[in-house]
């Protein structure tokens, strides 16, 4: 029987505890296990690098939710991206969507670069411009979606992208932070594979770092799982365990976050202060049809501008209940300067071509009282205002 996603969030994958019957799978903190005999283990164990039962139960439950085969857990976002790109050799490049998350951009500007793959930004938005790039380069051999992109929220047509690359035998990644398989199936939309940082939204309360990976065939499991274990940035029993609970209730989250962030961005599109904004679940945006096809809801992330006459740094410093932090997807609400915070690896000259503006705001609407949110918004705003000199 297929049952839905808010019940799977509860009992997919490893949902108890095979020798005891717990609903809450253990903690299993051995870093070591007893072999039955030489070549004989217990259960698949033999040392907590290559496998462990809660990290096992966990990668279980990210595949059920994505509707892959296979899951893996590393120990950051950043991680799970790094492994990845073990997949590719020198000579390939990589195709990555303009307003990529600025680690990413960094992993593959200051690290991969080195080791003779190259990348390029490309309008992923426009299938026809990316279609173009593939005929003429036949050294890309990787496409890196983010859909919605952080931080301008461009939508990425993920089934026509991943057609596109398929017909050029590349493989297709999608970054699903922002929507999580609550909202978003990149794997049944065509993608090969699908990271998460999973810090954000699926941990949900701004206490662990980790990352997740879910692909959707064995053959891309057994590499995948074969760089996790010989590169070791797995993800600790106990984070594990916490992602497992806070994955839990990431249904009942995501719907306050969904209603509180049309809430705000409503509040902002009709607001005086504000120049632009940036939220797929508003009906004159960018790409709003083709998000509301492949996604169930339009996430908890808001980019805006103010106008000139606002200063941003006294709107920054004026936040009361909003904190002014990195990162998203906590049950609180976050703000953030993105030209200087999370996209600051990426060259200005760059981030400007692109429209990352020095002006730009991103908002992370948590999960407090909506009216609440709206309130301290406003009064940040009022002290924003530029006053004329008398």
């Amino acid at each position: 029987m297929r049952r839905h996603i808010n019940t799977n969030l509860i009992h997919a994958g490893i949902s108890e505890d095979e020798l005891t019957g717990a609903l809450s799978v253990p903690i299993y903190t051995a870093a070591t296990f007893r072999q039955k005999e030489l070549g004989q283990t217990k259960a698949g164990y033999e040392y907590g690098r290559s496998g462990n039962p809660t990290r096992k139960a966990l990668e279980a439950l990210i595949a059920d939710l994505e509707e892959g085969t296979d899951g893996f857990a590393f120990a950051s976002g950043l991680a799970a991206i790094t492994t990845i790109m073990f997949l590719f050799k020198s000579g390939d490049k990589i195709l990555i969507s303009q307003n990529v998350y600025g680690g990413t951009f960094r992993i593959l500007d200051k690290i991969f670069k080195n080791f003779g793959i190259s990348y390029e930004f490309s309008d992923t938005s426009n299938l026809k411009l990316l279609a173009q790039k593939f005929s003429r380069d036949k050294s890309v051999k990787g496409l890196i979606i983010e859909s919605p992109a952080n931080p301008i929220l461009s939508i990425t047509d993920i089934a026509g992208a991943s057609k596109i690359a398929k017909k050029h035998d590349a493989l297709i990644i999608v970054d699903n932070t922002f929507m999580t398989p609550y909202l978003q199936k990149p794997l049944a939309l065509g993608a090969d594979i699908v990271v998460h940082s999973a810090t954000k939204y699926l941990g949900g309360h701004s206490d662990v770092i980790a990352g997740l990976v879910a692909v959707k065939n064995k053959e891309l499991a057994e590499k995948i799982k074969f760089y996790q274990n010989a590169a070791g940035s797995v993800l600790p029993p106990i984070d594990s365990w916490l992602l497992i609970r806070g994955i839990k209730t990431l249904g009942v989250r995501l719907d306050r976050h969904n209603e509180n962030a049309e809430y705000i961005a409503k509040f902002l599109q009709n607001h005086k202060a504000v120049s632009e904004i940036y939220y797929p679940g508003l009906k004159n945006s960018k790409g709003y049809k083709i998000h509301k096809k492949q996604a169930a809801g339009s996430g908890g992330i808001i980019s805006f501008i103010l106008k000139d006459n606002y200063d941003i740094k006294r709107f920054f410093d004026s936040l009361k209940l909003i904190a002014l932090a990195e990162s998203l997807g906590g049950v609180e609400s976050l703000a953030c300067h993105p030209a200087s915070m999370t996209h600051a690896s990426i060259p200005k000259e760059i981030r400007d071509k692109i429209g990352i503006s020095e002006k730009m705001i991103r908002l992370s609407v948590g999960i407090e009282d909506k009216k609440d949110i709206a309130e301290d918004l406003e009064q940040a705003i009022k002290n924003a205002a530029r006053r004329l000199r008398s």
